[in-house]
């Protein structure tokens, strides 16, 4: 794990971005060489920004639900890793006309991705949430919807997922056949990786 716990430190000192995040640079992440799961996501939330721990949200109790782990499992960095396209909270669309939070800054990809995804070569499933994460890790050029709709041409490696957010409601609602059909088959398979 050497290689890997260096360049963890090293992102943990990054500020290559602080002077377009307007509540300054903590990236969050969760990795080791063991995890079976990466969870790709986009990048973290106030929330988050202020506590250090991914996902320590409304999305994250509804990731892991779709999972079908316990919080015990989501964070032990030796079952799951937590690699969002962004490490550090971009700040909010406040008075932009928009609603959420902006959009990850695209350097964390550019600088540390590649070097990160070849340490972690025990991987077996990668949850790819999002429109940035999609677009990095499918090539994906469609829409979420459009993407998630096609998760069996990435099935059983990756699986395009919406953002777990409490904003997205509304389109689980217009989707049902997301909770009743995919969900079933990511706890199985999440199960059968972690033998749980």
């Amino acid at each position: 794990m050497g290689d890997l716990a260096i360049l963890v430190e090293q992102i943990s000192a990054c500020t290559l971005c602080e002077m377009h995040l307007p509540h300054g640079a903590r990236p969050v992440i969760q990795c080791n060489k063991s995890a079976r799961i990466l969870i790709a996501g986009q990048a973290p939330g106030r929330k988050v920004h202020e506590s250090g721990v991914p996902f320590d949200d409304a999305s994250g109790d509804r990731l892991r639900e779709w999972m079908g782990i316990s919080k015990e499992v989501f964070y032990d960095a030796n079952k799951v890793a937590i690699l969002p396209m962004g490490f550090c909270y971009p700040g909010s669309h406040k008075g932009k006309g928009k609603s959420g939070d902006l959009p990850p800054r695209p350097e964390c990809a550019a600088k540390w991705r590649a070097e990160l995804l070849a340490s972690l070569n025990q991987i077996e499933l990668i949850l790819v949430i999002g429109q940035y994460a999609q677009a990095y890790h499918l090539n994906n050029k469609q829409t979420v919807t459009a993407c998630v709709k096609d998760w069996a041409l990435y099935w059983p490696q990756q699986l395009p997922l919406p953002h777990p957010s409490p904003r997205n409601n509304s389109w689980l609602a217009r989707n049902p056949w997301f909770e009743e059909d995919l969900v079933p088959r990511l706890k199985q398979r999440v199960a059968t990786i972690l033998a749980i």
